[in-house]
């Protein structure tokens, strides 16, 4: 994906589908990364680009080891 929207609707799609196979795993799979792109978008609302999965990561939890930016 380019941006962040297509990802979204990317996913609404592939929810349906999910939904009509009744794929269980894959739905809460897919409804999770939803939310959290959801979420990432309300956060940054002036980035438009497809955040990846530490970004994604990160973005809900700025504590954990793996986030923190130091400053040398």
């Amino acid at each position: 994906m380019k941006t962040i929207d297509e990802h979204i609707k990317k996913d609404e799609s592939e929810i349906q589908e999910a939904k009509a196979q009744g794929n269980d795993s894959k739905l809460h799979h897919l409804e999770d990364e939803l939310n959290s792109l959801k979420e990432y978008k309300e956060h940054h609302p002036e980035d438009k680009h497809d955040p990846n999965a530490l970004e994604l990561f990160c973005d809900a939890n700025p504590d954990e080891p793996e986030c923190l930016v130091y400053d040398d």
